[in-house]
């Protein structure tokens, strides 16, 4: 047992090693330049492509860009609970699962439209809906995988955080605009923006109240990633073609096993807030280095190759999710 945990160990160290610095290094650089963390490690990831095509490196690479990602995925139920409703109000927090449902519908309903099949409209619109990168990457793993499923993934993470930040500069804006209060802002702003540390920068931008909110409004959007893994793994065994080699991915992924068990440990109140704290962000780190590991695994000519067509369903559906949120808004309010 011990020589196979130290053979383990050495044949994923070097790569694991690597895409942890490349992920400290993407947070330092974003501490100090307000640049996203995410969209950094992706882009210093592409540019250590070789380190994931050949050598030592190559296993851990692959380990970090799997498991580091299921871990990460699976630590973020530690920051859910059922407080959050109770604390929203069950209009709003209808409001909320409406849009991203509608959003996930919508999303698969256009993409035929802009040349994209099933794979990719769920990858963008479960992104888009959910809780951007870390939405993407948990379905990526549950996704049937081809030759381009890798392109796919990264051409989603890169293009829901690149939307994420700008929406994070030109939403507040628009809270003047359409005259919404501190509380709605902060349901505008969290029901929106696709990352969580982009709806914080927005929403704090305004006001403390609105920041609050606008957080909370997120992490129901981020409790929403275990249910839609569920249903669309479980359409997947159901309806697409059965893999050519190798088993079916079970009906309900471990990770987000581990993901409804902290949640609910968490509302029951079995989970210290100091806790729930340091999982919360020791898993914004293993996805950050996940992402990392992901661009290393991939070539930036075939990614490019995606096309604009899928920048242009990308944007749709952040149009759409936007539109919804606030026409729903004005209804509860108007």
């Amino acid at each position: 047992m011990k020589l196979r945990l130290r053979a383990d160990f050495a044949r994923y160290f070097p790569g694991v090693a690597v895409a942890v610095t490349v992920a400290a290094t993407a947070q330092l650089l974003s501490e100090h330049h307000g640049a996203p963390a995410m969209l950094l490690a992706l882009l210093f990831g592409i540019a250590l492509n070789f380190l994931g095509e050949e050598g030592r490196t190559v296993e851990g690479v692959g380990f970090a860009a799997k498991t580091v990602l299921r871990l990460g995925v699976a630590l973020l139920g530690a920051r859910i609970s059922a407080m959050m409703v109770m604390e929203l109000g069950w209009q709003l927090f209808l409001l909320i699962i409406l849009g991203v449902v509608a959003t996930i519908l919508f999303g698969l309903l256009i993409a035929p439209l802009f040349g994209h099949k099933w794979r990719f409209s769920t990858l963008t619109a479960s992104s888009v809906a959910i809780c951007g990168a870390s939405a993407a990457m948990a379905i990526a793993a549950i996704l049937p995988k081809d030759a381009r499923s890798e392109e796919r993934l990264l051409f989603t993470v890169m293009g829901v955080t690149v939307m994420s930040t700008i929406a994070m500069i030109a939403y507040p804006p628009l809270v003047d605009i359409f005259g919404l209060n501190d509380q709605m802002a902060g349901v505008f702003l969290g029901g929106t923006i696709h990352d969580v540390a982009q709806v914080a920068g927005a929403g704090f931008s305004i006001s403390q109240e609105a920041g609050d909110t606008a957080v909370l409004v997120k992490l129901i959007r981020v409790a929403m990633l275990a249910p839609v893994v569920l249903i669309t793994s479980m359409l997947i065994r159901t309806f697409a073609e059965a893999p050519t080699s190798g088993e079916r991915p079970p009906v309900l992924p471990g990770f987000v096993v581990g993901f409804l068990a902290l949640a609910a440990l968490n509302s029951l109140g079995f989970i210290p807030a100091f806790l729930s704290d340091l999982l919360g962000e020791t898993s914004r780190y293993l996805l950050l280095t996940a992402v990392a590991a992901v661009g290393m695994k991939t070539n930036l000519k075939q990614v490019l190759g995606v096309g604009g067509a899928a920048i242009a369903l990308i944007f749709v559906e952040t149009l759409f999710i936007a539109g919804f949120i606030l026409a729903g808004i004005y209804l509860l309010t108007g």
